[in-house]
């Protein structure tokens, strides 16, 4: 994996969004900057803060557009010279049981509208951690679903946030 530069956590804006299964990546980089102690700053389409990574500065951002629309922060990052490959975008994965985090270079959106957004603005060969969330039985559930609150108790939910967290923090 390349020196990442940007970390964008995935979710819907707005505090009736942010427990939904969906906007997983924004409460994991939460954690994230509450650990390094920095501060969100907001910014057009977007929050932002910035953490000392091992090589230099890392972007951390939460795009202030809902879903779809994700891929609209990219033009601010691209430029400042940040390349595809050096972005990890962390989402829910409903192809994951609830629990499992993965690191993955490049590929489809697989039906994700967040991850399809991005690759619409930068192209696929980026970086993501992909975050069980597990998925219904019926295909016809997954919208609410995922725009649901999780069902796991807390501290199976703390669990799967610290390790998505150490997850990060040993890609910067």
């Amino acid at each position: 994996m390349n020196h990442i530069k940007l970390i964008i956590g995935l979710g819907n804006p707005g505090q009736s969004f942010y427990y939904h299964r969906h906007s997983i990546g924004f409460r994991i980089l939460d954690v994230l900057t509450k650990k390094h102690d920095v501060a969100w700053q907001e910014k057009s389409t977007m929050m932002i803060a910035i953490i000392q990574g091992a090589v230099g500065p890392v972007y951390l951002v939460k795009p202030s557009t809902f879903m779809n629309n994700s891929g609209a922060v990219m033009p601010f990052f691209t430029k400042k010279g940040i390349k595809p490959e050096e972005v990890l975008v962390v989402h829910d994965e409903l192809e994951m049981p609830f629990g499992k985090v993965a690191l993955k270079q490049g590929g489809s959106a697989r039906g994700h509208n967040g991850l399809k957004s991005i690759i619409a603005a930068i192209g696929d060969n980026f970086n993501r951690l992909r975050v069980g969330i597990g998925r219904p039985d019926d295909k016809a559930e997954v919208p609410g679903y995922v725009l649901s609150n999780f069902t796991q108790g807390v501290k199976d939910l703390d669990a799967l946030i610290d390790q998505s967290v150490i997850a990060l923090e040993k890609q910067i």
